[in-house]
């Protein structure tokens, strides 16, 4: 592909560090080479008062679009959840299960190989959201489909999903140290959540390779002034980062605040985000701007990235360039990948987009 530079102006540009007026970008092979105040260009895009910012990343969805990938796994439900990601922002997920029998898992695990053997892009591979959680911290997850995490049942996952599972969420107390060793030699990122670990246990976790934890405050033991629990440990470790969905109902802004002042850089989005389901193990009901189940139980977010960091900059008061990164460098690092995505800087992605 030929080197091909643009020119946006009239509006704002956020290139990950700071906001510039205008800025030639110049971008060969999908990646950018340059970025500049001004010069010559082969294209001029008029943002029309918009904001120009790095493409975010969701690590943490079921679906989109009236199609539930995280229960019918198929690659139209996958495309549906891509599409869906891509109006709000993020042009990059991990596409999520949650606990369920192993043949959903398979077909999920399926669905993206076939998708990315069709030349589909936006997929960095498949979060499972268990089956190995801690009953007592399931949330909306079905009972009756958590696993012990057995040698033999976590290699099933881990052998079939090869190259493809990139994240699962686990409650870490219940793993062996051989059990937790499979994971990291697969190359997983393991994710502590629907967990009821003990501060001192998730300490230990944290500091035998567990970086990263799933939706803080939900689904986990919580910060009592005697028992710090799971949630305590997150707060206080200098390294581990956690995700967090910014909706007002899965936390309320001023937990949110109070966590960003505590962990900074450390915290990131995800949209949590279901769609309309009416079969199988996890139906859910839209309820003004929340999913529940039948029962009532919150069991996902109506968001997308580019809501939820408006909610972060309008009610908890985050700073827009900080909520920003929170949905783009934040998650990128998770993956490994801040060096590709999170910036509009020489040798990132040319991935952006366009907000209000």
């Amino acid at each position: 592909m030929s080197k091909h530079s643009i020119k946006y102006f009239n509006g704002r540009i956020f290139n990950g560090e700071s906001w510039m007026d205008q800025a030639v970008i110049s971008i060969e092979n999908d990646r950018i080479t340059s970025v500049a105040n001004d010069g010559s260009t082969d294209e001029q895009i008029d943002l029309q008062g918009k904001k120009l910012v790095p493409a975010f990343i969701d690590i943490q969805l079921y679906g989109g679009n009236g199609q539930f990938f995280g229960e019918h796994p198929t690659v139209a439900a996958l495309e549906a959840t891509v599409a869906y990601s891509r109006e709000g922002g993020a042009s990059l997920i991990l596409p999520t299960v949650a606990t369920n029998t192993n043949d959903v898992s398979f077909a999920a695990i399926d669905a993206v190989r076939e998708y990315w053997k069709a030349g589909g892009k936006g997929v960095a591979g498949l979060h499972l959201e268990g089956p190995f959680l801690n009953a007592a911290k399931r949330g909306a997850h079905a009972i009756d489909k958590i696993q012990e995490p057995t040698v033999s049942n976590i290699r099933k996952l881990v052998d079939y999903g090869k190259g493809v599972v990139r994240m699962m969420t686990i409650a870490l107390e219940l793993f062996s140290e051989e059990a937790m060793k499979i994971l990291q030699e697969a190359g997983i990122i393991i994710s502590a959540g629907h967990s009821n670990a003990t501060y001192t246990e998730a300490n230990s976790a944290f500091d035998k390779g567990i970086k990263v934890c799933t939706h803080l405050f939900n689904a986990m033991s919580p910060l009592q002034h005697r028992a710090p629990g799971l949630v305590g440990a997150i707060l206080d470790h200098p390294t581990v980062m956690s995700s967090i969905v910014t909706d007002g109902y899965h936390v309320d802004a001023a937990v949110i605040r109070l966590a960003k002042k505590l962990m900074g850089e450390r915290l990131f989005i995800i949209t949590d985000a279901v769609t309309e389901n009416n079969e199988g193990y996890y139906q859910h009901r839209l309820a003004g701007n929340r999913y529940v189940m039948p029962d009532g139980t919150l069991s996902g977010s109506a968001l997308t990235m580019a809501k939820a960091v408006k909610y972060c900059v309008e009610q908890v008061g985050i700073d827009e360039g900080e909520a920003l990164r929170m949905a783009s460098l934040y998650p990128a690092r998770v993956l490994g990948l801040e060096k590709e995505w999170g910036k509009i800087a020489p040798g990132y992605m040319a991935r952006f987009y366009m907000m209000h």
